[in-house]
């Protein structure tokens, strides 16, 4: 009798943690088209506006909580709004093109995606007008 009592805690117990191992978490999944942007070469005082693309590939809402970047030659603008499940969005970067000379900076994305913060980089080179 106690070792049919053992027996039983024991496989109750195992099909417990199967279910919850199995069991399916909604998350937000944040994917991007790229994480690198090559902005090539570019004139001195161009525009520097460049975007990221992305998608919601996740069951729940997903929220870019914060932005940061390597430098103040990097503006990022996002939507604070929610991006729902199956929707785009874009990140906006503002590169300050005054800088002459090869350029590679990293911009982090926080969010509550599943994979937590995702890291970006934009690359170029900008030369003297003409």
């Amino acid at each position: 009798m106690k070792r049919t009592m053992q027996t039983s805690l024991i496989a109750l117990v195992f099909l417990s943690f199967f279910n919850f191992a199995t069991s399916k978490f909604d998350i937000a999944k944040l994917t991007f088209e790229t994480e690198v942007l090559d902005y090539g070469t570019v004139e001195q005082n161009s525009d520097g506006t460049r975007f990221f693309n992305f998608k919601n590939t996740g069951d729940e809402p997903l929220l870019i909580t914060k932005v940061k970047t390597s430098c103040g030659c990097t503006v990022p603008a996002y939507s604070k709004e929610p991006i729902m499940p199956g929707k785009e969005g874009q990140l906006e970067i503002n590169y300050d093109t005054k800088r002459l000379g090869n350029f590679t900076k990293t911009i982090t994305v926080m969010s509550n995606a599943e994979e937590g913060n995702k890291i970006l980089k934009i690359k170029g080179n900008v030369v003297a007008e003409k």
